[in-house]
């Protein structure tokens, strides 16, 4: 059986519960666009484009070659921009769930879980609260146990008399 998370650390546990909830909804949104552009290249052989000849926004065609589908577009290729920027915050999303994973001392299935909600589309939302509710339910069990276990050895609840002697 693990141990549990020591009453010490319990401000870092919220610290890390809070950069764990923003980076999964990072991720999560990243994800989903990651997704919808690689259904537009793959389905309708389209690319996004910032500037260049096609304006401001534009869907440029991909064209099949020997290697595979080459963009036709000029400009910055946001489709290539929306799939590094995943990567390097799904890193980012790796040392969050990492961290929280690690300071309440879960089993490592749980690391698996929270892992793919970076790869898994739409997964990271729903372990976000899932997340949530669970470690702010453990740490408000446990304050609430740590305080009435205080209140109970109490030198001052023991010395106020209960009967009124006349």
């Amino acid at each position: 059986m693990p141990r549990e998370p020591k009453l010490a650390t319990f401000p870092a546990i919220r610290g890390a519960l809070r950069f764990y909830q923003v980076c999964s909804i990072i991720t999560g949104t990243m994800l989903l666009l990651l997704v919808g552009e690689m259904v537009m290249k793959y389905a309708f052989h389209l690319e996004l484009f910032l500037g260049g000849s096609g304006g401001f926004l534009w869907w440029a065609p991909a064209v099949e070659t020997a290697s595979g589908l080459e963009s036709t577009g000029d400009g910055i290729n946001l489709s290539l921009g929306i799939l590094v920027a995943h990567g390097w915050f799904y890193v980012v999303y790796l040392i969050a769930c990492f961290r929280i994973w690690s300071l309440m001392r879960w089993n490592v299935l749980r690391l698996g879980m929270l892992a793919s909600g970076g790869i898994v589309p739409l997964l990271s939302f729903f372990m976000e609260a899932v997340v949530a509710r669970d470690v702010k339910r453990y740490l408000q069990a446990r304050e609430d146990a740590e305080l009435h276990s205080r209140a109970e050895h109490s030198s001052l609840t023991h010395a106020i008399p209960t009967e009124n002697k006349r």
